[in-house]
């Protein structure tokens, strides 16, 4: 009988005998083993063996973190990746297709053009709030999936529970809510609501609060089974040994993280204060993400002074209803305060 979990993925993806690699075939019991079956080098160095193809240690470290079973954890070569993996397995190329939500994190938008599937867009409100019923009434059969990132980028302001939680419980595909900010913010995960949905999916990552973006690990949380058809077409050993070592590291370090986190949240709030001051910024959007959005009088001329000035920010005007504004990451004091005295010699100008 078909699952209702079935029911999301391509028929050709449920067909699948998954290619096992080498190091698939045992299971390590910490017996001291010679191994000859992967056509490795046996010149013993950090890297000369493949990493654990399941990440199963690891995922076992997260899922005690995050609070879940390890295996309803995907770990994936940064959230792009996983992005790419969720559409790939659930979108048929030119009758499927996914919702975005713009203004939105653009990689939804190119990975599914990337794999031939249509994209629908629902846009946000004038608050930058989900429309919800204008997303439901668009919804029909072929809406595979929708992705919904909370706090959202690039307008950094979180969404409302009670519409994220409406959409789950009525959208007829996958409800992907990409909390890749999550940790700046006080509002609590949607992991908690995975038992009861086997149509949610909740994306985080190492690259943001975890101050790992080169490392490129990214997390996705589902139920069981829903995990298990995604690792059907997962690459043998997609993370490699310095990202999972990394990782393991990190994990240890969530005291400094947490300190790291409200610095970056009390920076946020000094500078929100500062760039009240600068005659040339309109408006500042609310934040709850280590980023502010704001509206210039000309972004284009703005974001040229700044680089003159060695600074580099983000002109976010090509994203639909964000005309002139440039989004502005959070960084160290002295950073911030060099942002600031280039704004007011601009503002001189």
């Amino acid at each position: 009988m078909k699952s209702d979990i079935q029911r999301f993925f391509r028929k050709s993806l449920l067909e699948i005998s998954p290619y096992k690699s080498a190091r698939e075939e045992y299971i390590d019991e910490g017996r001291d083993m010679i191994l000859l079956d992967a056509n490795e080098s046996p010149f013993s160095s950090t890297t000369n063996r493949y990493p654990d193809p399941m990440q199963s240690d690891l995922k076992e470290e997260i899922a005690s973190w995050k609070n879940v079973e390890s295996d309803q954890l995907y770990l994936s070569n940064g959230s792009d990746e996983f992005i790419s993996q969720i559409i790939l397995s659930c979108c048929e190329p030119g009758r499927d297709h996914i919702i975005t939500l713009p203004p939105t994190f653009g990689m939804y938008k190119v990975s599914a053009r990337i794999h031939g599937v249509e994209v629908k867009e629902v846009p946000l409100n004038q608050d930058f709030q989900l429309n919800t019923s204008a997303i439901l009434e668009s919804a029909d059969e072929k809406s595979k999936i929708i992705f919904i990132p909370t706090p959202n980028n690039p307008t950094a302001n979180s969404f409302e529970y009670i519409a994220i939680k409406k959409i789950i419980e009525e959208f007829p595909g996958l409800v992907v809510v990409d909390e890749a900010y999550i940790e700046f913010t006080d509002k609590e995960s949607l992991i908690k609501l995975l038992s009861k949905y086997s149509n949610l999916i909740i994306c985080q990552t190492f690259s943001k609060a975890q101050g790992m973006a080169g490392i490129r690990l990214g997390m996705a949380f589902a139920q069981a089974e829903l995990i298990n058809y995604i690792n059907r077409i997962k690459a043998p050993y997609n993370l490699n040994s310095l990202t999972i070592d990394a990782a393991f590291k990190r994990l240890r370090e969530q005291d400094q993280i947490r300190k790291n986190v409200n610095y970056l949240i009390r920076e946020r709030k000094r500078i929100v204060k500062l760039l009240n001051e600068i005659s040339f910024i309109k408006k500042i959007y609310p934040s709850d993400a280590n980023f502010v959005l704001v509206v210039v009088d000309n972004s284009d001329l703005r974001y040229k002074q700044l680089l003159d000035l060695n600074i580099v920010v983000r002109n976010a005007s090509k994203n639909l209803a964000c005309e002139n504004t440039l989004r502005i990451s959070i960084g160290l004091v002295k950073e911030n305060n060099a942002l600031i005295t280039a704004l007011h010699k601009m503002d001189k100008q």
